[in-house]
């Protein structure tokens, strides 16, 4: 790993954070696949995803899922070749999953709690107590983690 390539990462998480600080979590339209997604492509990654508001429920977002022939949201990220890492060698730019929490859109066992690495063992996601948008926070436990490395087109 170069130094541009932490530069690069550093970048693209900061923008992924001024992206989406201020929109509050929104099924099908501010979500982690979303989050995880804009925050890839900055990173020079090709992701496709069903168009905003194509899913609004947990159901329907599982409906997606299978449409996709996906079992998880967790087997999209492997299957888009990112290696899996420990989350506690996440680097700023990393993908982590969080644990997820038994109600809401979060305690689907399809959907996963997925965030970016912002360094110093911080992620950036959406947390419950933070309803006005994504926030930057500590987590107490990492379920997985990939590695993300910036391609020849990263911004």
């Amino acid at each position: 790993m170069t130094e541009h390539s932490l530069i690069l990462r550093a970048r693209a998480a900061q923008a992924t954070l001024d992206e989406w600080k201020a929109r509050a979590f929104r099924l099908g339209e501010a979500d982690c696949a979303r989050l995880a997604a804009s925050h890839l492509r900055r990173l020079g990654h090709s992701i496709k995803l069903p168009a905003a508001r194509s899913y609004r429920t947990v159901k329907s977002a599982e409906a997606m899922l299978d449409k996709l022939g996906l079992a998880t949201m967790v087997d999209a990220l492997d299957a888009m070749g990112f290696d899996r890492i420990a989350p506690a060698a996440a680097l700023v730019g990393d993908i982590v999953q969080m644990p997820s929490e038994p109600e809401g859109v979060a305690g689907s066992q399809r959907l996963a709690t997925l965030t970016i690495a912002m360094g110093n063992g911080r992620v950036l996601g959406w947390h419950p107590e933070a309803p006005e948008g994504a926030v930057v926070m500590q987590p107490l436990e990492m379920v997985a983690a990939w590695r993300v490395e910036p391609k020849g087109n990263a911004k």
